[in-house]
């Protein structure tokens, strides 16, 4: 059956849904990366996830979107729920990867495509064929990630590897918006740019936030703080401290948060 694709610019059927975690353990062969971790992530929210390299915060989001168990020998336990929906137990892998877009920390957009083809390529695997539908649906992406009046003029002869760093960021948010997701992970998504390309790209976690509900792994505490309404500090695979961002960075309970957002380690 091929799912439905909303107009451009409509309401979803579906409200952006919250994301209960409870008792999440995740591992890498013997690894043991996630321990425990239970959190609320708020629908139509920006949601921060903070800490050191390797403490487990991509494997957390990569959890919520079923990615990580594409993985050879990783295995998920503990529950994830989407909703009321438990993604583990009650859901295919593919249905909730439409549901869950991710954009990863460098850009990847398909380098033999066009601007164009990018972002209807979700939309096609998904069996539209509509060239009216199509056209609509790829203006709107691109409008949303704020990158439609920069490639408008060059859609179909504009191959995506050459944008600049910033505007493949910006299409990779257009081709992931393409499909309606209800939930988007940003993983990184601003590591690789420049000031004023970080800026286009937190201006549009502040706009799109209003619709999607949003979870945002980033090394950048500033950048937590200003387009984050709650912040978790991960360390050594756990959640040590998950909060109001405010609270996180000017009266963080743990001594352990305290220590990271001062720059005593990290």
């Amino acid at each position: 059956m091929v799912p439905s694709v909303p107009e451009p610019g409509s309401t979803p059927d579906t409200q952006a849904p919250d994301i209960q975690v409870e008792r999440l353990n995740a591992w890498y062969g013997s690894a043991h990366t996630l321990r425990d971790v239970t959190l609320h992530i708020p629908a139509r929210q920006a949601t921060a996830l903070i800490g050191p390299s390797g403490c487990g915060k991509s494997t957390f989001v990569r959890c919520l979107n079923r990615m990580h168990e594409t993985g050879a020998g990783t295995r998920v336990e503990g529950s994830v729920r989407l909703g009321g929906l438990d993604i583990y137990a009650a859901a295919q892998a593919a249905d909730i990867r439409r549901r869950v877009g991710m954009v990863f920390q460098r850009p990847n957009p398909f380098p033999t495509m066009s601007v164009y083809d990018n972002v209807a390529s979700g939309l096609r695997l998904n069996g539209v064929r509509r060239k009216r539908l199509l056209d609509e649906v790829v203006e709107h992406s691109l409008r949303q990630a704020a990158l439609w009046d920069e490639v408008k003029d060059s859609l179909r002869t504009r191959s995506g590897a050459n944008l600049s760093l910033g505007q493949q960021q910006r299409l990779c948010i257009a081709r992931a918006l393409a499909v309606e997701p209800e939930v988007l992970l940003l993983d990184e998504p601003a590591s690789a740019l420049d000031p004023i390309s970080t800026s286009k790209i937190e201006d549009l976690i502040y706009e799109l936030k209003t619709r999607y509900t949003i979870v945002l792994v980033t090394h950048n505490m500033q950048q937590a703080a200003r387009v984050a309404e709650r912040t978790g500090f991960f360390l050594d695979g756990a959640l040590v401290e998950f909060d109001e961002t405010k609270r996180i960075f000017t009266n963080p309970r743990d001594r352990l948060t305290e220590d990271y957002i001062t720059g005593r380690f990290g």
